[in-house]
């Protein structure tokens, strides 16, 4: 069945494109870019082995730095963060957003690529490779 997202495609990745999962990325670098109506610049995190990046707001900057552990963008490179779909009021409205937190102690380290799956996943699950950014 078609999905409304998928009728306006977007430069950059919006909480309906990690589909409900809690994807692990790690920074490759950040841009700045004129992006929206007005085309203001914004910061832009992008994300290694992914097309589309985060268009930064305070709270995601603010939380970058905290995980990285410094305010200069170019030291975020290598970073590694975990992304969540989220609700927040924006305007009077509810809207979905995108949220960072820091990755958790038991996933920090880059596990070994998993054998091949010779059965179907269940279907409805979601896993990080999925999602494809």
């Amino acid at each position: 069945m078609p999905n409304i997202n998928d009728a306006f495609p977007s430069n950059y990745l919006k909480a309906s494109d990690i589909q409900g999962a809690t994807p692990i990325v790690t920074i490759d670098h950040v841009a700045f870019e004129a992006v929206g109506r007005e085309r203001l610049m914004k910061a832009v995190v992008y994300f290694k082995g992914k097309d589309k990046g985060v268009i930064l707001n305070k709270t995601n900057a603010t939380k970058i730095a905290q995980i990285a552990g410094s305010q200069q963008t170019e030291d975020w490179t290598g970073t590694r963060i975990m992304l969540y779909a989220t609700e927040t009021e924006f305007g009077g409205e509810t809207v979905e957003c995108i949220r960072i937190k820091p990755v958790p102690a038991n996933r920090q380290a880059s596990a070994p690529a998993p054998p091949p799956v010779t059965e179907p996943e269940p279907s409805g699950m979601v896993t990080d490779d999925d999602i494809s950014f």
